[in-house]
Order: structure tokens, then C-alpha cells, then sequence
């Protein structure tokens, strides 16, 4: 009696099109934050020049805005005119806008460059999101979009400690860093194809969205769906935002050294969450989309629940890691549940959504947090923020049980 053998898959970390995403998926934490360790200085560089305090500090939340501006464009443009194209026009765009500040004379040039940025951003998101969509399924998917999570996590804690290291010598050097990203352009030209689910310029909408008519193709109401899942993903995103907007502040009011304990306590947070991203795939494989939010979630609550006991040290890294945990269990979702409820010709539409609720978030986050903490005080506003992402995280796990429930029901 022979017995077949079936080859073994190779993981997703192995497949050249997920290294490529992974690598796009860095340049989104790269955008924003690379710059922070160097505004005091460029303070000082341009002082006396007019606004130069305002546009200093709106430097780093510049890109933010455009992306939410522009991420559904770049999402109707990747599902009509192709994904490769929309990748590679984006990171170029990356790589010139984003080190522009090493070399433009004038902060209002500067300025415009980091806005350019963001539609880079925007390109970059809205077309990698819908690649995952085209190139994986199943368990694969869900792999990557966790592995996304952990590049950008330690691609985070990478280029903050190399821009923090630039930034003693020069207030200009941490935009060379924007630079790096074309050494990721060879590797993605190479291993990046475009996929039969972006409709190509000939094609018409109605040919495109066809597919769908028998309902194999994405979820009947999927705009219903998405809506409801960036409102979720914006809400999760402002809540996080938190941590790197609040932190410091917060260390400050305790006592603390704050440049030193907010540097700590935010790599513990994204070190935790690289390390936890890498096991999403297994944990979504055996506990599904429910289980996985109410594990992100719940850990986050706790994470929130522990900071305002933060008398020493142990609480604020104890919290941090906590909430670096339950964001990178929870974000994953996003992008996996977008990419089954969407049709295969919008998933760059999709990404775009999410991309815009994602930014959205950040950029909310300071308005709607500083009031709280002006009339309610840190301690109060992180345990109503654990109490509402406690509430999220049981009717996930209550979602979870009736799934069990009814699979136990239909066996029977």
C-alpha cells in the first residue's frame, strides 16, 4: 500500500512578495515619528524665522493629515490602474519627499515636503493592503498581516534609536533616514507582480466588481462592514495614540525623568508588540477573529488599568507592555477581515478606509485626550479608557462563545 506525500508549505516568511510587504509595512511608523529626537534641535536651527515654533511641532503629524485626505484617492486609483505601479510610484515619492528635510533650505519647504510625504504614505498602505489580498489566503494571510505588525514595531524601535543617534550630531540627519528606503526598491521592482484582481485601464467597473453578483466574491454589504470596521480601527488607533502622546506628560507629573522613562517605557511597549505580532497567526488560527479581539483588547484594558498605579517603575513598563500586546493582537484583524468582506477588485478601496481610519485616529487623539486629562486628571482618563476597551474585549469573547456555541450545535 503506497501512501501519497504531500509536500510542506513554506511558511509566509519565506515567499519573496511577503519580505516586500513587510518592508513596505516599516516605512509607515518610519513616516511620522523618525523625526521626533530632532525637533529641539531644528527649533534652535530656525529660531527668529516666522512661525517657526508652530510649523517645528506640526512636522511630525504633517504626513497624518494628508494620508487622511488622500488615502481613498489612492485607493480608487490602486484598483483602477494596478497595485505595482501605485507601490513603487509610492515608496520613490517616499524616499524624495521624506529626505527632503536633509537638504531643502526653508522650514515652510520642509513643511510642504512632509505633507508630499503623506501621499507617498498613502500609496504605499492603500497598495500593499490589497496585494496581501491578491498574493495569500487563509492561514498565510493572517501570518502576514501579524508579521506586518512586528516590522513595524521593531522597524520603529530601529529607526528611533538610529534617528535619536543622528539627531546629537545634526537636527538635519534623521531625514537621510527616509533615504534607507531605496534599498528596498530593487527587491520589490523585482518580486512585486501585479495580480489578475487589479482591473487593468480597460477594463470597466461594472467587468470588475462582477464577481461579486454571486456573492463567492466579498461580503454582500461590505461597505456596511467596512464603515462599522474603520470606526473601530479609528477608535483603537486614538486610544493607542495615548501611549506616545500622553506618556510623557504623564511620567512628568510622577516625578520621573520623562525623556528617559518615555523612551523606556515606549520601547518596552514596541518590542512587546513585535514579539507578540509574530504569534497573531496561530492565535487567530485557534481562537478566530472574536478570540484575537478579546485578547488585544483585554490586554490593552489592562495595560490602561495598571498605568495609574505608576508610583514606580514596574507599573509604567508592566502597562506599557500590556498595551504594546493587546494593539498588535487586535490591528491584524483589521486588515484580515477587510480583505474577506471586500470584493477582490476593491481591496485597494478597502485598504484605503483603513489607512484613513488608522491616520484619523492618530491625528484625533491629542484633541479628545487633553480636555480629559485637563478636566478629569491621567488616572481617571486611563481607567475610563480601560473600562470601555474591558467592555470591547467581552463582547468579543462573548461573540467567541457563540461561535463555539453554535459550531458545538451543528455537530451535534
Amino acid at each position: 500500500m503506497t501512501q501519497s506525500l504531500t509536500p510542506k508549505e513554506s511558511p509566509v516568511w519565506q515567499d519573496g512578495r511577503a519580505i516586500a510587504l513587510m518592508m513596505a509595512a516599516t516605512l509607515m511608523v518610519m513616516a511620522n515619528a523618525t523625526i521626533s529626537p530632532a525637533l529641539a534641535g531644528l527649533e534652535r536651527a530656525f529660531m527668529g524665522q516666522p512661525n517657526a515654533e508652530l510649523l517645528i511641532r506640526l512636522l511630525v503629524p504633517a504626513p497624518s493629515l494628508t494620508v487622511v485626505i488622500f488615502a481613498p484617492l489612492a485607493g480608487y486609483f490602486v484598483d483602477r490602474y494596478g497595485r505595482r505601479v501605485m507601490l513603487l510610484s509610492g515608496v520613490v515619492l517616499f524616499i524624495i519627499t521624506g529626505s527632503a528635510g536633509f537638504y531643502l533650505p526653508g522650514l515652510e519647504m520642509i513643511f510642504t515636503s512632509r505633507l508630499a510625504l503623506g501621499v507617498a504614505v498613502a500609496m504605499i498602505m492603500t497598495s500593499q493592503t490589497a496585494l496581501i489580498g491578491d498574493y495569500f489566503t487563509g492561514e498565510k494571510r493572517s501570518a502576514l498581516t501579524g508579521l506586518q505588525i512586528s516590522a513595524r514595531n521593531f522597524g520603529g524601535f530601529v529607526f528611533l534609536t538610529l534617528a535619536g543617534w543622528l539627531a546629537v550630531n545634526s537636527p538635519r540627519l534623521p531625514f537621510a533616514i527616509y533615504g534607507l528606503a531605496v534599498l528596498y526598491l530593487p527587491f520589490m521592482w523585482l518580486v512585486i507582480k501585479e495580480t489578475s484582481a487589479a482591473p487593468s485601464k480597460n477594463k470597466t467597473t461594472e467587468t470588475s466588481v462582477k464577481t461579486k453578483a454571486d456573492g463567492t466574491d466579498g461580503h454582500p454589504a461590505w461597505k456596511g462592514w467596512m464603515a462599522a470596521l474603520a470606526v473601530l480601527q479609528l477608535m483603537t488607533n486614538m486610544i493607542f495614540f495615548l501611549m506616545p502622546t500622553q506618556l510623557p506628560f504623564f511620567l512628568d507629573s510622577l516625578g520621573y525623568d520623562s525623556a528617559v522613562m518615555t523612551g523606556v517605557g515606549l520601547g518596552a511597549l514596541s518590542l512587546a508588540g513585535g514579539c507578540a505580532a509574530l504569534f497573531y497567526g496561530r492565535i487567530k488560527r485557534v481562537m478566530g477573529y472574536a478570540g484575537a479581539y478579546a485578547l488585544g483588547y483585554g490586554f490593552m484594558a489592562l495595560g490602561f488599568a495598571i498605568l495609574p498605579f505608576g508610583e514606580n517603575v514596574v507599573p509604567v513598563l508592566a502597562g506599557s507592555v500590556a498595551v504594546g500586546i493587546g494593539f498588535a493582537l487586535a490591528v491584524p484583524n483589521f486588515v484580515g477581515i477587510a480583505l474577506q468582506i471586500a470584493p477582490s477588485s476593491r481591496r485597494g478601496m478597502a485598504g484605503g478606509v483603513l489607512t484613513t481610519a488608522v491616520f484619523l485616529g492618530q491625528f484625533c487623539s491629542p484633541f479628545l485626550s487633553i480636555p480629559s486629562i485637563a478636566s478629569f486628571g491621567y488616572n481617571i482618563t486611563y481607567q475610563g479608557t480601560a473600562l470601555l476597551l474591558g467592555t470591547i474585549a467581552l463582547m468579543a469573547a462573548v461573540k467567541r462563545g457563540m461561535d463555539i456555541l453554535n459550531l458545538r450545535m451543528k455537530q451535534v
